[in-house]
């Protein structure tokens, strides 16, 4: 039989409940194998219970010591009754030393304090007594939260300026540094938010013009990193000119908002957005009409002008959804020509390949194929995309274009050891 002798109206704090064997206290903590709630009773007496019920610091006092026991007993484990038990009196009956002396030797939850209003100065000076003058039954996990972002910053050595703090705000990161960053005007004081704009505006006018495009290689929905890092390296170089006073956390909240918004942009428009400009300089005398497609592990598509996309869009979501780290290397062919290109994802290059000399009476076809290396996802969609608008001929004007193997070889090993 279970009785709720004593509880408080915010819920979570301990409860002093009545069963066979007595009085005792009640909390929930951690969780279970299954990630569900444990609940933890430690025996208390008449005399802890009057004064869980009559004096509030205490009460949470009691709770900040008994919650690190909880979690050390783990999804499992039993609870250290003992050490539990050994908590009561000098918490719920000593004197503010007695208290203040067992604080400096036991571990204890300091958020649970802070949340239900502690000072903070007082605690961090060791009077744990008097910190919980300011003590309210009703919690503000935010102030936990800040205060723990604030001591995560600290230990790096970073102090933030109001300014500094209104912009973590504004992105919606003073707290957590991973949060994808959102625009949050109402988030930042009044005073500083003008400020905050003109940072904002910085950083729009250093990003204006310039895309981070996907990255099919890496799946339908990633994006290019070579077009983040140069966003983000824009902005930034923006920014320590205009305010070299900005932390680096203020900076790159800045750059995060910025290049995640542009990204967002990307996976947002189609495929092909933008793809009629990708190499104005290609006249379209060879445009394809069909093209075959296809991967390492001999998978293959087949396009037609008509169908509805265009060439390099197809290509691309054919990539996206076959790329794989043992699947790196594909191919576009024009059949009816005789030539393609084969794009090598692990080496950094491309090849166009056209057919010098077609197989008849049995002998094989031959083949001239020349290599280049490629600098990055854009490189690759300007390739291709000129392919399929001019055919082979139309790469020409996108060379080098080396046709020694060995001579590529020794090119590609000393573009990877200057990096």
């Amino acid at each position: 039989m279970r009785d709720i002798v004593f509880t408080r109206a915010s819920g979570w704090i301990p409860m002093v409940i009545s069963e066979d064997d007595g009085l005792k206290l009640m909390l929930g903590a951690g969780a279970d194998a299954n990630h569900e709630p444990r609940t933890f009773t430690v025996p208390v007496t008449e005399a802890h219970l009057a004064v869980i019920q009559e004096d509030l610091p205490r009460h949470l006092l009691l709770w900040a010591a008994v919650l690190p026991l909880c979690h050390e007993a783990g999804t499992q484990g039993p609870l250290d009754e003992s050490a539990a038990v050994a908590l009561l009196d000098p918490i719920l009956h000593g004197t503010p030393a007695d208290v203040d002396a067992l604080f400096r030797r036991i571990a204890w939850d300091r958020s649970r304090l802070i949340a239900h209003g502690a000072d903070i100065g007082l605690l961090e000076g060791g009077q744990v007594y008097r910190a919980m003058r300011t003590a309210t039954e009703t919690p503000n996990e935010r102030r936990a939260q800040e205060h723990h972002a604030n001591s995560r910053r600290a230990a790096r050595g970073t102090v933030l300026a109001p300014l500094d703090a209104a912009i973590l705000r504004y992105t919606g990161q003073y707290l957590h540094g991973s949060t994808i960053p959102r625009r949050n005007p109402d988030a930042v004081d009044p005073s500083l938010l003008a400020e905050v704009m003109r940072v904002i505006a910085i950083a729009e006018q250093a990003s204006a013009g310039m895309n981070i495009g996907r990255d099919p290689r890496r799946g339908k929905h990633a994006t290019d990193k070579g077009d983040w890092a140069r966003m983000e390296s824009a902005v930034k170089a923006a920014l320590s000119r205009a305010h070299p006073e900005l932390v680096d956390d203020a900076v790159r909240t800045v750059c995060f908002l910025m290049c995640s918004e542009a990204a967002a942009r990307s996976r947002n428009a189609p495929v092909d957005a933008g793809e009629e400009d990708a190499d104005s300089g290609t006249d379209g005398r060879g445009r394809k009409t069909a093209l075959t497609f296809t991967d390492d592990k001999d998978a293959e598509q087949k396009w037609r002008q008509g169908s509805g996309r265009t060439a390099s869009a197809a290509f691309w979501e054919f990539v996206a959804e076959r790329s794989r780290p043992n699947n790196d290397v594909f191919t576009i062919e024009d059949e009816a020509m005789g030539e393609g290109i084969q794009v090598h994802f692990y080496a950094d290059s491309i090849a166009r390949i056209t057919t010098l000399r077609k197989g008849r009476g049995g002998a094989e076809p031959e083949y001239g194929v020349e290599y280049r290396l490629v600098d990055g996802m854009s490189e690759y969609r300007t390739l291709v995309s000129t392919f399929a608008r001019g055919g082979y001929a139309a790469l020409d004007r996108h060379g080098p274009w080396i046709k020694d193997v060995e001579e590529f070889e020794r090119a590609r090993r000393r573009k990877r050891d200057s990096r």
